[in-house]
């Protein structure tokens, strides 16, 4: 009867892992490294991104009940941790919104006004805009299936991306002048610990395998053929997002290439000189199509988990209200205020730019921390409870998951210390600010859940 759940083959859950992981928004951030790209996203794959596949794995199988990260922590340190994972992976998202929305506001300036993608208050106004009017649907149990959904991940992500891919060859290919030169080093430069800070937007460019990971249980040989799904995605991942990036890298100049239009900046640079601007426009509708289809699932997505929370008493009662629509009011308004004071950076600061990137390294930093507490979890519980495994197990016993959480643990803890450096590649203006809003962030961020645990939930 369990062997009649396992109906997924090696090639379904590639698709599902790169659907879950793929992003546009990360190719112009990425971009910015240049050359060395290449370097930090090998390091990424190995010592981030597939110790998260792994454990993952091994934590959907043995522990299938709803919850994820929030289940895994609870059962390892008790309901406090877990509730404090779960609010951190809540509020980081709250930060990504504003990042996200942004490149979808840039986005759309393409269709009628391009030097709007330029304009902080425009950007402002359109991620408020959006991110209200979604929330206010919400409010009344709006639901996009999961089929639309799909369609639209996949033709706003998987398309777009392939497209800047094979212009980027077809450039090459014809010998037309590129921005790097051929005697540019593939590797990170050490001298300067700034170069290196970046780092972290890599990581949380490959986050999403946890998500995808709860299908391994319905793959029809998990021990076998799960690696295998693992090792294609891998590949396929890393080589959309690299030489995505690389496409943008060859045609916009880095000191012109911005955070937040340089996707649509380098489409729009190849459809001129091919001669085809018209394609610019329909790219950026179906860039606009995969965001907003995006960013509509998840603006009630992360909060189904905060909900569970609050009704297991970890937060004040008023957050477990829901209304006749069954949607999470309290919750979502909650949501949409924290949302457009951190939106409020943007007008703060000069550069756009700088904007998008403190936003961008907050956000990285406390999904890293969620990290943190998986990887940790999944060491605890191969102790306190060892016979508590499913359909996959990582091999090697003890040492095997020494090996590979512990390898995640020290990504975790180096990226999330060169976070707090200032990059090179991106002026970020007033360092005190930068990391004022950091250190703050974080500090207020975690402590509040703590707070709230203490108060509400047993240890």
């Amino acid at each position: 009867m369990r062997n009649s759940k396992r109906v997924l083959s090696v090639f379904s859950l590639v698709m599902i892992n790169v659907i879950a992981v793929d992003s546009l928004r990360t190719l112009p951030i990425s971009a910015k490294l240049g050359l060395p790209l290449i370097s930090y996203y090998l390091l990424a794959a190995f010592a981030f991104f597939i110790p998260v596949a792994l454990v993952a794995a091994e934590l959907a199988t043995a522990y299938p009940n709803t919850g994820g990260v929030y289940v895994w922590v609870r059962e390892a340190f008790g309901r406090r941790a877990g509730f404090i994972t779960i609010w951190l992976q809540w509020i980081y998202n709250i930060v990504w919104y504003p990042t996200i929305l942004a490149f979808i506001a840039a986005t759309i300036a393409y269709l009628f006004s391009p030097e709007l993608a330029n304009n902080k208050f425009y950007l402002l106004a359109t991620i408020v805009g959006l991110f209200w009017l979604f929330t206010f649907l919400n409010c009344f149990g709006m639901k996009v299936s999961s089929i639309v959904s799909i369609i639209g991940a996949s033709l706003g992500t998987l398309v777009p991306m392939i497209g800047i891919i094979i212009l980027g060859a077809l450039w090459i290919a014809q010998g037309h002048t590129l921005e790097i030169s051929h005697e540019s080093s593939w590797l990170p430069d050490f001298s300067a610990l700034g170069n290196l800070s970046l780092f972290s937007a890599v990581l949380f460019s490959l986050l999403g395998m946890e998500m995808s990971a709860t299908h391994a249980e319905e793959v029809k040989n998990p021990q076998r053929d799960y690696p295998r799904a693992l090792f294609l995605s891998t590949i396929i991942i890393f080589a959309t997002l690299v030489f995505g990036s690389l496409a943008i890298v060859i045609v916009v100049p880095n000191g012109q290439l911005s955070v937040v239009s340089g996707l649509i900046d380098a489409y729009a640079f190849f459809f001129d000189a091919y001669h085809l601007p018209w394609m610019t426009s329909l790219t950026a509708i179906l860039i606009i199509i995969g965001g907003l289809s995006g960013v509509s699932a998840w603006i009630i997505g992360p909060t189904k988990g905060l909900l569970v929370a609050a009704r297991d008493g970890s937060l004040p009662h008023a957050f477990a209200k829901i209304n006749r629509h069954g949607a999470p009011v309290a919750i979502l308004i909650t949501q949409g205020l924290i949302f457009t004071a951190l939106s409020s950076v943007f007008i703060l600061l000069d550069s756009i730019n700088a904007a998008y990137w403190i936003l961008s390294d907050l956000c990285a930093q406390m999904s890293l921390i969620v990290y943190v507490f998986m990887f940790a979890a999944a060491i605890r519980l191969r102790y306190t409870k060892p016979n508590q495994y499913g359909a996959y197990k990582i091999p090697g016993g003890k040492w095997g998951i020494w090996i590979v959480a512990g390898t995640g643990l020290l990504c975790c803890f180096v990226a999330i210390l060169i976070g707090f450096v200032p990059p090179t590649q991106i002026l970020v203006g007033n360092v005190l600010f930068f990391e004022g809003f950091l250190v703050g962030g974080l500090l207020l961020f975690a402590l509040v859940p703590w707070l709230l645990a203490k108060k509400h939930a047993a240890p």
